[in-house]
């Protein structure tokens, strides 16, 4: 099969061998994939990681139990040993023993067949489009927040980025009853959150007003900094971003405001079907371009781009 594949040092499109089984695992025909900024960062360096890229796809179960068959279907991404002591109290997502698709010792979607353990897949409604199936994943991960923290009627918040994560998530705290703001550097994806009823700042216009939430979705190794400096004394940080780079972290802020910090990764799927489903979660206009797996270098370059926004792979 054809996939795009990263060495540890070059990634380019080849044809390897199709996905090994594994107990209890589907193999499925990836339709579509999404490039996520961690993409850009493992080519960086980011994970040690060394395989097919890419971990947000929908597709078509060709082998696998009779009920999924045939079946349209998104992924988790989190291989769990399912039988270590976290994940018999529900923390599959953060088993030792885990592996991860396309960033950890598991080959992803950049390929036109990605193999996911059967229990990881959830059917696609029939309503919900590919084009908004694969962000499936990634917004989910913006559900998690609200597993995480209380996002109150009227409680204020504000999103750094506007990018794909940070405009999912700007949505997600909205329809949670948030006040939101969204501090970005690009007008155009702006007023994409503008279109939405969000308010929203250009990065050189923001003047620091503390909100109760700040997430850090820049994908900046600075992110961290500039949420330090937005939050309340007693408030909350939600840290996204993932980079290659390591940064420099004064705590002492932290500790005089007594700020909570939570890391925040991957999310429940059930939520983000439905939001896919009813429409609440706009995801169109967050579609930047598609571009077929033989040009799956060009997807990657283009995903780096300034200004860009989300880039779909088309692998079937």
């Amino acid at each position: 099969m054809r996939a795009l594949y990263f060495d540890g040092d070059v990634a380019r499109v080849t044809s390897i061998a199709e996905p090994e089984s594994f107990p209890d695992s589907a193999l499925v025909r990836v339709s579509l994939a999404g490039v996520c900024d961690t993409d850009l960062q493992l080519v960086k360096g980011y994970m040690d990681f060394r395989g097919v890229l890419g971990h947000e796809f929908v597709g078509t179960v060709c082998e696998g139990p009779g009920e999924l068959l045939t079946r349209r279907v998104v992924g988790e991404i989190n291989f769990s040993c399912r039988s270590c002591a976290l994940c018999k109290t529900g923390l599959e997502r953060h088993c030792p023993n885990r592996r991860v698709m396309g960033i950890l010792d598991a080959d992803g979607a950049f390929a036109e067949y990605v193999r996911v353990p059967i229990a990881n897949l959830h059917p696609v409604p029939d309503s919900v489009p590919d084009e908004a199936a694969v962000f499936a994943e990634p917004l989910a991960a913006a559900f998690e927040i609200l597993e995480q923290v209380d996002v109150g009627t009227g409680s204020d918040s504000l999103v750094l980025g506007d990018g794909k994560l940070g405009l999912l998530i700007a949505q997600v705290l909205r329809g949670a009853g948030a006040r939101v703001r969204v501090v970005g550097k690009h007008p155009e994806k702006l007023a994409i959150a503008r279109r939405l009823g969000i308010e929203t700042v250009l990065r050189d216009d923001y003047r620091a007003e503390p909100m109760s939430l700040v997430v850090d979705a820049t994908g900046r190794s600075d992110g961290f900094e500039c949420a330090a400096a937005a939050v309340k004394p007693r408030g909350t940080i939600v840290l996204k971003t993932t980079v290659a780079v390591r940064a420099e972290i004064d705590l002492a802020p932290l500790v005089i405001n007594e700020v909570q910090v939570v890391g925040s990764r991957c999310g429940p799927f059930p939520p983000a079907l439905r939001a896919l489903e009813d429409g609440s979660v706009d995801v169109a206009s967050l579609i930047h371009e598609r571009v077929r797996l033989t040009d799956a270098l060009e997807a990657l370059r283009i995903a780096e781009t300034p200004g860009a926004l989300k880039v779909l792979i088309e692998a079937g």
